[in-house]
């Protein structure tokens, strides 16, 4: 119980300071544009989510916190509808900045096609760039992985384009 109420504080504080510190503005218009230049590249869609913390509801949840935080990132990939593409080839980067947690979120499509040790790789990755505080090199390098798996499954034939079907902006939740 002690446990939960630490957590229930250590997100509501981080809430109001992580976001501002981890991913001003500015990178957000970085991470934007990266992924807007993916997508000339193939026919998929990346969406960047990242929350300082947890709602109320998922911290007093009693499931074990790697299965809420897993659950909250299926739920943002089902609310910014990256499962809506018509190659079922979109991915979803999830930040959870209060515990430094990284979910990636693979539409069928390509889920099928990558193994899962591509995935558990690019987090590991990503999840020593955040040790360091290396937010945006750690989002950038995942944005560029994911490009090069959607480029080799779902590469754009000459003259095509990809229909852009999501907004290539990061979500700050």
């Amino acid at each position: 119980m002690m446990a939960q109420i630490g957590r229930l504080f250590g997100h509501r504080w981080r809430q109001a300071t992580l976001p501002r510190h981890s991913l001003s503005g500015s990178v957000l218009a970085r991470l934007g544009e990266r992924v807007r230049s993916s997508e000339l590249r193939h026919s998929g869609e990346i969406r960047v989510y990242a929350e300082a913390g947890l709602p109320l509801s998922d911290l007093w949840r009693a499931e074990p916190l790697d299965q809420t935080i897993r659950a909250r990132a299926v739920t943002q990939f089902s609310q910014l509808r990256v499962w809506d593409t018509v190659h079922n080839n979109g991915v979803l980067v999830y930040l959870l900045l209060a515990e430094r947690s990284i979910e990636l979120v693979a539409d069928r499509g390509l889920m099928a096609r990558v193994p899962s040790e591509v995935w558990q790789a690019l987090v590991t990755r990503m999840a020593t760039a955040f040790k360091q505080d290396a937010f945006e090199a750690g989002l950038a390098g995942a944005i560029d992985e994911v490009t090069l798996l959607l480029c080799q499954h779902f590469s754009l034939a000459p003259g095509d384009a990809n229909p852009n079907e999501l907004p290539d902006q990061p979500v700050l939740g």
